[in-house]
Order: structure tokens, then sequence, then C-alpha cells
């Protein structure tokens, strides 16, 4: 266990004050995120005293939470307005920014106001984009309400939107004032979405913290319940790797790509699939095939490699993919904002906890490796 990571707790302790991790130094905009349950009320000690109007940027299938926020904003003083876009990976597109930067014009947002964001991963990617760039930089404080938001997305100041050549190509690194990951938001988050963002859990014992492996290992079930104290710890630990990582390394000059681990496959499944399948699903495949890949090459264990499918599988998660498609992922990958010129460049391990950079020159190498979760 790191120093950043949380001690196990007992329910008692759970249920009680709300957890703090501190993300980056005050050189770098340093910001807490807060774990815990019932945290609406303490949105206004992160935004701040000076700030005067707050836009909450919502997608279409939260607009109760986010006229809730907008309320709860309005209560304390604080002049609110919403900004309703569209759900998942459909508003990650210029266009919504421009809709959101038209919203901040129209109400005279000046840079001492402020943005929420409520929502999942896309919300929070673009909203942080929006923030970064309306006045070259406003305040904003992001809610996530599913699991990838909470752990991946709200967590380390990487904003991004779509394009039609591939995902996240056009984004910004912009540090939020602060995170709310408030647990009882996933109380009624669809089984699915759960289970899509405990991929990036897994990721993060594999890199960093393999308590995280055993956890779920030891306690399957209740790594699947949002109730549970295991469910918890899991999310305070996945928290706690990420902000140790880009504490240390903001701009992803170094280590910070580590976090990329699975991801160079899962932005192409992602392209290839038009975003209908999910982010943590392609990234439990994108994982399953770096495995293969450093198995292939002699520098990841046949027993590590093979813990990885029986554990991303324990959870429900996929770990193959159409055979048929190899060409349009590479094309992907090729794209993908990682490459360095022809170089196509993966995260893969050479053990538990023991994350690397390899550069892959031939593609056939990569195709061999391909064939072991092919469908």
């Amino acid at each position: 266990m790191t120093d950043a990571q949380p001690a196990p707790q007992q329910p008692e302790a759970a249920a009680a004050e709300p957890w703090r991790i501190r993300v980056g130094g005050e050189d770098q905009g340093g910001y807490d995120v807060v774990v815990g349950r019932g945290l609406l009320s303490r949105l206004p000690e992160l935004l701040g005293e000076r700030v005067a109007k707050v836009l909450v940027i919502h997608p279409r299938a939260l607009r109760a939470t986010g006229d809730a926020v907008r309320e709860e904003l309005t209560e304390r003083g604080y002049e609110a307005v919403t900004a309703e876009i569209p759900d998942a990976e459909e508003a990650k597109h210029l266009q919504v920014a421009g809709f959101c930067w038209q919203v901040l014009g129209q109400n005279d947002f000046t840079r001492s106001d402020a943005i929420v964001s409520v929502g999942g991963g896309a919300v929070t990617d673009v909203a942080g984009f929006v923030a970064s760039t309306w006045l070259r930089g406003v305040k904003v404080v992001h809610m996530p309400t599913s699991l990838l938001g909470m752990v991946d997305a709200a967590v380390g100041g990487k904003t991004g939107i779509n394009t039609a050549e591939g995902k996240n190509l056009v984004g910004t690194f912009y540090a939020p004032a602060g995170v709310l990951a408030d647990l009882d938001a996933l109380a009624t988050l669809p089984r699915n979405e759960l289970i899509n963002g405990l991929a990036e859990v897994v990721k993060c014992g594999f890199i960093r913290d393999p308590r995280i492996l055993e956890l779920i290992e030891e306690h399957t079930d209740e790594a699947t319940d949002p109730a549970s104290v295991v469910f918890r710890e899991l999310v305070q630990r996945a928290i706690a790797v990420k902000a140790e990582i880009v504490s240390a390394d903001f701009r992803e000059s170094g280590q910070r790509e580590f976090l990329n681990y699975g991801h160079t496959l899962a932005h192409s499944i992602e392209l290839a699939e038009r975003y209908s399948w999910r982010h943590g699903a392609a990234v439990s495949v994108g994982m399953a095939f770096v495995a293969e890949l450093a198995r292939s090459m002699g520098r990841l264990s046949d027993e590590d490699a093979d813990r990885h499918v029986r554990i991303l599988t324990s959870l429900g998660l996929p770990t193959t993919y159409r055979g048929d498609r190899w060409q349009a992922l590479l094309d992907g990958m090729r794209r993908d904002k990682k490459a360095r010129g022809s170089m196509l460049r993966f995260v893969i391990l050479t053990g538990i906890g023991q994350p690397t950079v390899l550069d892959v020159p031939d593609p056939s190498v990569l195709f061999a490796a391909y064939q072991e979760i092919a469908e």
C-alpha cells in the first residue's frame, strides 16, 4: 500500500466523515476529491466565496439531478442556470461545447464564475473542456454520478471531445477546483454501468495497487455492491492510485502514461463501434490484449497474464473482440494520440504493479497477440 492509499475501514467508519484525497500540490492547482455519502451540501465549500454565477452542465438523462443541484445552489445564494447536453459520448462534440459557450455568454459569465458538471465521464470531459476554454479558464467542480466518472474521468484534469478521426483528440489539461464523489449517486446506477466502471478500478490494481485485485478475488459479490465497505475501499484505492500518479506527472510526460493501460486498443474498439461500446468494456478487452502482448514477448508470466482474464470475467467484463475487425483496429491505433510517428506505443506489465511503455514497430507482433483474444 502506498502512502496515498487508504487503510481498510470498519463499517462504522465508512458511514462517517467523508474521506479526502489530495491531488497535486498548490503549484499545479491542487484540489480535493471528497468521497462519501450525501455530499451535495459540501458543494459551496469547493466553489469558494467569490463565485456568483454557476452553470450546471448535465446530460438529458439526469435532468432531475441537474435541477436539484441548481436549486441547492440558488438556495445558497448563487445565480445558477443549467445547460442540458446529450447523453454519454454524444455529448463530446464541438457543437455541444459551442452550445455551452453560448449559454455562458448569454448569462454574462466572468472569470470569477464557475461551472459544475453533473454526470458520467463524458459530461466531466466536455464540461472540463468548456471551463478550460471559456475566458481562458474558469473554475469547475465535478460531481460524477457514475463509477467510471468517480475513479477516472473526474480525477486528473484531462478534458476532451471527440472528432470523426478518434476519441479525445481535442482537449486540454485543466485541474478542477474539486470533485465530489457521492457514493449515494451509484445506488440506482444500472448494474452494467457499475461493472463498466470497475474496469478502471481493476486497471489501477494491475498498474499500482495489487490489494485492489485481492479484494475483488476475495469478495467478488461485495465488489459489485455500492453499499458495501469493500466497494467503498475499492473506490478510494482507485482514486488514490490516480491521484498519486497525476500529482507526480500532471501533463503526462512520464508515469501518467501508465494510466493508459489497456486504452490504446480500447479507444480503437470504441471508434470501430461508433462509441456504442461502453468505455470500461473496451478497456477490459484492451487489458486482456496487452497482457497477451506482454506474455508473447516474454515480459509477463503466464500466471499474471491469465489473472487478467480471470478477474475481468469474474466481474462480467468482456475479454474478447471480433476477429474480423483487426485492420480497422490497427488503423484506429495508428491515429491514437499516444502513437509516435509510425511507432505504436503500449503500456504493458512486467509484473503486477510493474508497468512500462513498449514501442512496437512490427504490426505482425500485434496481430499474433490479437489472435489470442479474437472471437
